[in-house]
């Protein structure tokens, strides 16, 4: 989306300063920050669309950085990973970013994500979207102010935990598997493992469900996937 606001927190100058000359190319108007206590500063002072987040900074490490952004937002953000590994620590611990891209990378593919993200939040969040709330119980899904409440009060969801429980929602009594859920929320083209599916209902569950252990909303069926069991909408 043209115009849109991008901020580019790498501790590489050069790195940042070529992120941002390709996102300037298109149209964007893009903040830079190399450390992860200004970024957060300049995140609350002007409050970008979308973070591109690289994991080792000084003062705040990526990880943390991007733990205080998803608290106060569900922009999308996209993590810049010097290895595959720290790119697997983020999954396990379920930070709540949307994309990954590991070094060394084209910065056409760093626009490309940014794009893709950018559309699909603004799809997902667009006002005249095809909407109305999905209740289950005491689960109200409401697809148009991207929220969920569970007996009447706000659960905290990431946009991924949202689209995974969107999903599955719309799709009530139906088995998913996880490449489904995967390529619908992620996209086809996504770079990813499935046990980010896997990651996603962890968390989901732990904010939705009185017994994650347990769970009455979201089932596993063994070798298969998930189900949704709302009792119908």
């Amino acid at each position: 989306m043209a115009h849109a606001s991008v901020m580019v927190v790498d501790d590489d100058p050069e790195i940042a300063e070529l992120i941002r000359d390709y996102l300037e190319a298109e149209q964007y108007e893009v903040i830079i920050s190399g450390d992860g206590k200004e970024c957060i500063r300049l995140f609350r002072e002007h409050q970008p669309q979308l973070v591109v987040l690289d994991i080792m900074l000084p003062g705040l490490d990526g990880m943390e950085v991007c733990r205080m952004i998803r608290a106060e937002s569900n922009i999308p953000i996209i993590m810049l990973s010097a290895k595959q590994s720290e790119v697997d620590k983020i999954l396990g611990l379920g930070l709540g970013a949307d994309d990954y891209v590991v070094k060394p990378f084209s910065p056409g593919e760093v626009v490309a994500r940014v794009k893709a993200q950018l559309r699909r939040y603004h799809l997902l969040s667009a006002p005249e979207s095809r909407a109305g709330t999905l209740t289950f119980r005491d689960l109200d899904i409401d697809l148009k102010a991207y929220t969920v409440r569970r007996r009447g009060q706000v659960v905290p969801l990431t946009t991924k935990e949202f689209e995974v429980l969107r999903f599955l929602a719309l799709h009530p009594n139906q088995v998913l598997t996880r490449q489904q859920i995967y390529d619908n929320v992620w996209g086809i083209h996504a770079y990813g493992d499935l046990n980010t599916v896997t990651i996603h209902i962890k968390k989901i569950r732990e904010k939705i469900e009185d017994d994650s252990s347990s769970p009455r909303f979201v089932k596993t069926v063994w070798g298969v996937g998930y189900k949704f069991e709302g009792g119908g909408p």
